[in-house]
């Protein structure tokens, strides 16, 4: 059997549903496919516990397609991002800074949500745009290019006939691995554990990271949980260590994770299961090729830092749909790819490795490096300008 739309894409995670919604709200005929259904319980087995902040730039793109009004009673507002360093001989934090959204707007830095909760809204609002038809349990086999549309073939045997390939299915694509574009990956022999807790100081929409070696521990705001205050926390280490945290029974694993948070929010009793996921730096060396283009996690992946990940996935969305809707007879062109790659890739090349050196800097062990490392953090501070400008760049603003 053979389908049509203007749209395919392939991959149903956080990115690719937004995608979906985007430019079905906007008019477009969408198909979204993906292998695996979506997880859209809490306590259920393969619930994706780790969680996105959405950073202000994207409150427009997710209020036009109408997920806004369905997120926001979820959400977490990020008024602070704290900055500790506790790299001294004991875990304590010997520098703290704040950098406070009220330096520079009057709304937060973003809002967070848990993935599972995500994916469940972004379900049901699709159900609710008939020009979107979302296949999950279906995945892409095959792809077949030519000048005027592509064609890809699809697990249960079905080929559709598309202008545009929307390759957003992760960081080991197949429809980038079709498409014949190469990836540079960096790999720090980290892991990440993501897990949600409760604790008895109120967080009062502040998200801490706090730098020690090995990675950040970030505690992210979360609503309220069985009537106690709660946050989502990545805990990025080595490898090995990671693996031995993972498998620690629960009492001595709060202990240490309580430890690592430096006592901040009293003793972190665990609200969820631990889950585990491999930290890379990751950019593909074009963004597009005949009839296809690449985003979020296809195109750049990051370690979870400064909420960028995502925030940089929005950014090639809204410049893919600016591009579709300037010339709508031109979906999927080669002109039009040309535009979406030279819009995005300087920036996302730029991005990459900046987070790559915030990430060197968490992990030094040396007490010098530590040093330096908080020193730095001072310097920046001290500087309003700087500050400011560091914050509007984390947000995106030019």
């Amino acid at each position: 059997m053979t389908d049509s739309c203007d749209i395919l894409i392939s991959g149903g995670g956080i990115a690719g549903l937004t995608a979906a919604a985007v430019f079905g709200a906007a008019g477009f005929d969408v198909i979204c496919v993906d292998p695996t259904p979506p997880v859209t319980d809490r306590d259920a087995d393969g619930s994706d516990l780790r969680t996105t902040a959405f950073l202000q730039p994207a409150h427009g793109l997710l209020q036009h397609c109408g997920l806004w009004d369905r997120l926001e009673p979820h959400a977490a507002p990020l008024q602070i991002m704290r900055i500790v360093d506790a790299g001294g001989d004991t875990p304590e934090p010997r520098v703290v800074r704040d950098f406070n959204a009220a330096d520079i707007s009057d709304q937060p830095f973003g809002w967070n949500l848990p993935n599972w909760l995500l994916r469940r809204e972004m379900v049901a609002r699709l159900h609710e745009l008939p020009n979107v038809d979302f296949r999950p349990g279906t995945g892409t086999v095959s792809l077949f290019t030519r000048t005027a549309e592509a064609r890809v073939g699809l697990s249960d045997g079905t080929r559709i006939r598309t202008k545009l390939v929307i390759a957003a299915d992760g960081r080991n694509s197949p429809m980038r691995e079709a498409a014949g574009i190469k990836v540079h990956t960096t790999r720090y022999g980290q892991k990440a554990l993501a897990f949600a807790v409760t604790h008895p100081i109120a967080h009062e929409n502040v998200s801490t990271e706090i730098h020690r070696s090995g990675g950040p521990f970030t505690l992210v705001p979360l609503p309220d949980w069985q009537g106690q205050p709660s946050s989502a926390i990545v805990w990025m280490e080595r490898g090995p260590r990671a693996v031995e945290l993972l498998n620690l029974p629960e009492a001595e694993f709060e202990a240490a994770m309580t430890e690592r948070s430096c006592g901040l929010f009293g003793p972190l009793k665990l609200a969820s299961r631990r889950t585990i996921w491999p930290i890379i730096s990751q950019s593909a060396e074009r963004l597009s090729a005949q009839r296809v283009a690449l985003m979020a996690e296809v195109a750049h992946v990051v370690p979870p830092i400064g909420a960028q990940g995502l925030n940089m996935s929005l950014g090639d969305l809204r410049s893919l749909l600016d591009l579709a809707q300037t010339r709508p007879d031109g979906l999927g062109d080669a002109q039009m790819l040309e535009a979406y790659h030279k819009a995005r890739h300087a920036e996302i090349e730029l991005r990459v490795k900046g987070i790559d050196l915030l990430n060197r800097a968490s992990m030094v062990e040396a007490r010098p490096l530590r040093d330096a490392r908080a020193a730095g953090l001072n310097a920046l501070y001290s500087m309003p300008v700087v500050r400011k400008t560091l914050m509007q760049m984390g947000l995106g603003v030019r």
